[in-house]
């Protein structure tokens, strides 16, 4: 990691993730649960089941912040460990927005820097994709990670580090 990257989020034992919220799709009537929390190793775990039941599909975790300028950045890079699953990653230039910009990347199951292109990142609300341009926002107040894949699941995502690139 260069010296030039902002860091979003770096996780360890005495991280303070009070911001960090799950929302399932409990929130539409579904039946899915996740969970977040700090691992032994101090790395962030995103956890728990999707489940199909009462129309449901999906579980989130998401990150507000005050806004943070990414005119000089063009990729975000996520250090994780997946379990092989898809999973979305999701960003809001203004959290009040309806609509998430995002970029879906499938894990392997090991270690690994996963980098998204903020540029090639799309809009969706509700798992539609909208007739507007892709993100070129100037700042971003928001970040997820979304798992819906249409399938009944465990699923279980290791996050280390969360920063921009330029």
């Amino acid at each position: 990691m260069k010296d030039s990257n902002l860091i979003l989020f770096d996780f360890n034992t005495k991280s303070n993730i009070s911001n960090w919220r799950v929302v399932d799709d409990v929130v539409m009537g579904g039946r899915s649960n996740g969970n977040f929390r700090l691992n032994k190793n101090g790395h962030a775990e995103f956890y728990g089941d999707v489940s199909l039941e009462n129309s449901g599909g999906f579980s989130s975790v998401r990150y507000r912040f005050e806004s943070i300028q990414t005119l000089n950045s063009k990729e975000i890079v996520i250090r994780l460990k997946g379990d092989g699953k898809k999973y979305q990653f999701r960003v809001k230039d203004k959290s009040n927005n309806n609509y998430s910009y995002i970029s879906t990347f499938t894990t392997s199951g090991n270690w690994e820097n996963i980098t998204i292109q903020l540029s090639e990142m799309y809009p969706t609300f509700r798992g539609r994709k909208l007739n507007m341009d892709n993100f070129s926002a100037e700042s971003i107040e928001q970040i997820a990670f979304l798992i819906g894949n249409k399938k009944q699941q465990h699923f279980k995502l290791e996050i280390d580090k969360i920063f921009f690139s330029k």
